[in-house]
Parts: structure tokens; C-alpha cells; sequence
């Protein structure tokens, strides 16, 4: 079962069969996906609900579908993810929303509520969670900055698994526990 978390304005909730059609909508919008290779059919939308639901199955995290409190609508999703592709086990805090909720703070609101569940509740690679994107993705840079993540210029990496992608080169954010600690503080 996957545990659900309240914040300010968002609802961070397990998967429904109903969200499937607004996540393909979603993840169909060219300007959604300007940062990821192309745009996903039904199909593998409907492929990567399912992979999310049995994600929190298998570790007890994963993301999570998002609803806004005041009207119900489906946002997109938000949460913790452990990239398989990866040579060094890792936990990531990702987003992805739809257009009409950009700009309102949601990612930095439900991604601070991920992270206090990873640094609560699951055991940390490192003690730490790291997210990345694109070289080019400057709002997701932003979220993760606004996160308290530190850019490491060190662990900056291409993409393994899109070698001939043009946006391949990923920049890498990090948070550790004693980091997290002391914003939560600060």
C-alpha cells in the first residue's frame, strides 16, 4: 500500500486507474517533454503507471500521483525513484506535471514532502538523494536549488542510456542527510 502524504496544497496519493488517461495526456505535450527524447504513446504511459505502482510493491518508495486539494486535478507526479541504469545504487527525487500547474510552486511543495519521507524512511545509499537532468533544463535546476541540492560538477554524467541523444550530457544535484537537516533548520 502505498502511504499518502498532505502538504500545504497537493495531495501525494497511490495510483489510480483514472489517472492513467490525464498522465498519457500529460506525458503526450511536446513542452512537457522538451527535456526527455520524445513524447510517450498511451501505451508506455499507461506501461510506466503500472512499473510506478510495482515500484512501491518492491522498495516501499516510489512516485507518487499528485492531486491538488482545492480542485481535484490531477497535477502529474512527484516522488522517489532508484535508476536501474545506474553503476552507483541511488535514490532520486523527481517530478514530472503537467503544463497548467507550472509556475505555481508545486514541484519545490511535493518534493520537499518526498524528501522528508526518503531522509525518514528509507535507507539512503550514501545517506544521501540526488536528482538530475538535462544540461539544458533550467526549471528543473531551479526546483532542485530551491530544494537546498548542490550542484556537483563532479558526478555530471551522459546519460547512459541515450548515447546519441543531442541533451544527453546530465547534470547531477545532491542532498545529504546533515545538509537537509540544517535547512529544515535553517
Amino acid at each position: 500500500m502505498t502511504p499518502e502524504i498532505r502538504t500545504e496544497r497537493l495531495w501525494l496519493r497511490g495510483w489510480r486507474e483514472e489517472d492513467k488517461l490525464p498522465y498519457a495526456l500529460l506525458n503526450s505535450d511536446p513542452e512537457v517533454m522538451r527535456h526527455f527524447p520524445s513524447t510517450l504513446s498511451r501505451q508506455q504511459s499507461d506501461e510506466m503507471v503500472e512499473s510506478m505502482v510495482v515500484a512501491w510493491e518492491r522498495r516501499g518508495y516510489g512516485l507518487w500521483a499528485v492531486e491538488r486539494l482545492d480542485t481535484q486535478a490531477f497535477v502529474g507526479f512527484i516522488g522517489l525513484s532508484a535508476p536501474s541504469w545506474s553503476e552507483h545504487p541511488c535514490v532520486e527525487v523527481g517530478w514530472r506535471l503537467g503544463r497548467r500547474h507550472w509556475g505555481n510552486g508545486f514541484a519545490p511543495e511535493g518534493a520537499r514532502a518526498a524528501l522528508a519521507f526518503a531522509f525518514d524512511q528509507v535507507e539512503l545509499p550514501d545517506d544521501e538523494v540526488v536528482s538530475f537532468t538535462t544540461t539544458k533544463n533550467l526549471n528543473s535546476q531551479r526546483v532542485m536549488q530551491k530544494l537546498g541540492m548542490r550542484h556537483d560538477a563532479t558526478r555530471d554524467f551522459d546519460h547512459p542510456l541515450l548515447p546519441d541523444w543531442e541533451e544527453k550530457r546530465h547534470v547531477l544535484y545532491c542532498i545529504d542527510r546533515a545538509l537537509w537537516r540544517a535547512g529544515r533548520t535553517a
